[in-house]
């Protein structure tokens, strides 16, 4: 039996109006990062930031209608709707992946969310990828979702110095089975459950419900909730489980880490970004860093794929490796052969 190849058509995001700069990040600490810092260390210039029509599934729709616009894929076309948007959105309990489908006019797609915080965008592409291999039925899948997780961000929590990059806006792209052309190779996931309820936002859920006292701390409660647990345990295996992801998608792919032309990688501190670079025998223009966007959670990777094609950084022939982490803690990697 011939194997089955799936490859990406195409993608879409969309990024709203409005930006927060680093000094006024640097404002909002009170004195405790100053705007250089938050540019050096951090690694923020600008973030994008939502407007006042930005919602999670709104951005979602607008990048899906970018994608298809990108692409020439009928809506109709599509099969599947696999929603990466945050469950921050609009209104809670309803289905940003039903929402995106009616925006579009993808009246034939059945659609569900998956969640995996910043790591959804890795591990709904090789839920793709196998999707469309095992159903017969299923030949065009949209990956697609908002982000505004930063709505939560406390600047005042010195503890929160990572998640001061969170921005705003919305990504797609879309995978379809037999096309020949950036094809998706391998994929690996790893997961560490011990560390699942050491960030998130602690105010408003069934354990400490919102009260007429506290509701304006729960909307700025994104924490994390046993600090020191999660950064001993991220130094102890952050780094290995990445570079494992990286060299098991490889070894699927039949390449090496010499192989990879172009990282494609969330934003994270420019030290580590450097630092990653360096492990794998990469310069600084074999990837982008998002320094003037953010981290616009599990946007990134749509996010860098795009800009790295226009700047023609991803060419026919580039091997891409996508990787991608996310609290719960989740780590990821993909590889993807362009053109």
């Amino acid at each position: 039996m011939a194997e089955v190849k799936v490859g990406i058509v195409g993608v879409g995001t969309y990024l709203p109006s409005k930006v927060m700069t680093a000094k006024e990040i640097a404002e909002k600490t009170n004195g405790v990062w100053s705007e250089e810092n938050v540019i050096a260390k951090l690694g923020i210039r600008q973030k994008f930031v939502p407007g006042e029509d930005d919602g999670t599934q709104e951005m979602g729709a607008k990048a899906a209608l970018n994608c298809l616009k990108n692409t020439g894929v009928n809506p109709l076309d599509i099969d599947v709707i696999l929603c990466i948007g945050e469950e921050w959105k609009e209104y809670p309990l309803t289905t940003s992946a039903l929402y995106i489908q009616d925006r579009i006019g993808a009246i034939n797609a059945w659609g569900i969310d998956v969640q995996n915080r910043c790591c959804t965008c890795v591990s709904a592409m090789k839920m793709a990828h196998d999707m469309l291999v095992a159903d017969d039925e299923i030949k065009t899948i949209m990956i697609v979702g908002g982000y505004r997780n930063g709505d939560f961000v406390d600047y005042s929590d010195r503890n929160m110095s990572m998640m001061f990059n969170l921005g705003a806006g919305g990504g797609a792209l879309i995978m379809q089975k037999n096309y020949d052309k950036n094809v998706l190779l391998g994929s690996k996931i790893i997961a560490d459950g011990s560390l699942s309820r050491t960030a998130g936002v602690e105010i408003g859920g069934i354990c400490q419900p919102f009260t007429k006292d506290n509701i304006e701390e729960g909307y700025k409660s994104l924490r994390l909730m046993e600090p020191q647990k999660m950064k001993d345990r991220l130094n102890e295996v952050s780094l290995p489980n990445w570079y494992r992801c990286i060299d098991e998608s490889l070894k699927q792919a039949k390449l090496k880490r010499e192989d990879i032309d172009y990282l494609n990688i969330l934003h994270i501190k420019r030290s580590g970004h450097l630092a990653m670079l360096k492990d794998l025998g990469l310069k600084e223009e074999q990837s982008i860093y998002l320094e003037d966007y953010g981290h616009i959670g599990q946007v990134d990777q749509i996010l860098s794929l795009e800009l790295a094609l226009k700047e023609g950084k991803v060419k026919d022939g580039d091997v891409v490796c996508m990787i991608a982490a996310g609290i719960g803690y989740v780590w990821s990697a993909n590889i993807i052969k362009w053109g």
